[in-house]
């Protein structure tokens, strides 16, 4: 049985999709089998992994409006061991449209329990936004790994965050956590990132991962390629980051089992 983990922070630019990409793709390259679920209209997921999003029969959209089969919804990505469930424009209006769906909250939760058995891990790629595809994003998950950039106002949101976290696990998903902190976009020439850090570390008292994400001109390229960091450039410091997380991230779950 998979451990469901939405990647989630309202706050746009965090590097929240970076991290679903290249986290997924780093696992997969140590032979865990991970399937991304992309709920972002923007699709940004979807084509960082090889997915041409302008060309979709059928996307997450199907599955959650339409009752289509998430298992007729599976695409092979870019990144070894490494599926997809894409996304694309068609789910701007999925908000609206869920608000006449009965039990709206839980639609991916329902949809993800017919295939969550062939995974290790599935990781849901939310909009930056607390609206009702995060809800449900949140509803689905055994727990929420929290993207943060080491910049000014880092942790501005985070609360509201917090709170939106909070009612889920009250109203819908008594079972939800926080999985973990991801710092990222870092630069050790600042004072800013390492006082970033601290304040983090502070905030998130033994949540936040020691492998730090590094500001990476290569990071920045590779989802044009439709690849994740460690197939465009496997020896970049990206790279190198994102498979430290990786073994890092298996390392705290089972230590946590």
């Amino acid at each position: 049985m998979a451990r469901i983990i939405t990647i989630f922070n309202q706050k746009g630019g965090v590097g929240k999709t970076t991290t679903v990409i290249n986290l997924a793709a780093a696992l997969g390259n140590l032979g865990k089998k991970i399937l991304v679920v992309d709920i972002d209209p923007q699709g940004n997921a979807t084509s960082g992994l090889g997915i041409d999003k302008s060309n979709l029969e059928l996307s997450i959209y199907d599955g959650l409006i339409n009752g289509v089969n998430l298992d007729k919804i599976i695409f092979q990505s870019s990144a070894e061991n490494v599926d997809i469930i894409p996304s694309n424009v068609d789910l701007a209006g999925a908000e609206i449209e869920l608000i006449e769906i009965e039990e709206r909250e839980l639609i991916l939760k329902k949809s993800i329990e017919t295939i969550e058995n062939r995974y290790d891990y599935i990781f849901i790629d939310c909009p930056p936004s607390l609206g009702l595809l995060s809800i449900n994003g949140l509803s689905a998950s055994h727990s929420v790994l929290i993207p943060i950039q080491c910049e000014y106002y880092a942790l501005e949101g985070v609360s509201q965050l917090m709170d939106t976290i909070i009612l889920v696990k009250k109203g819908l998903n008594p079972e939800l956590e926080i999985e973990g902190v991801v710092l990222s976009m870092f630069d050790g020439r600042t004072n800013l990132s390492i006082q970033v850090v601290d304040e983090v570390k502070k905030y998130f008292k033994g949540k936040v991962y020691t492998s730090i994400i590094p500001r990476n001109v290569r990071l920045a390229e590779a989802p044009s390629y439709g690849l994740s960091i460690i197939d465009y450039d496997p020896k970049s410091k990206g790279a190198e980051a994102y498979m430290e997380l990786a073994e890092e991230f298996l390392y705290m779950e089972e230590v946590e089992i």
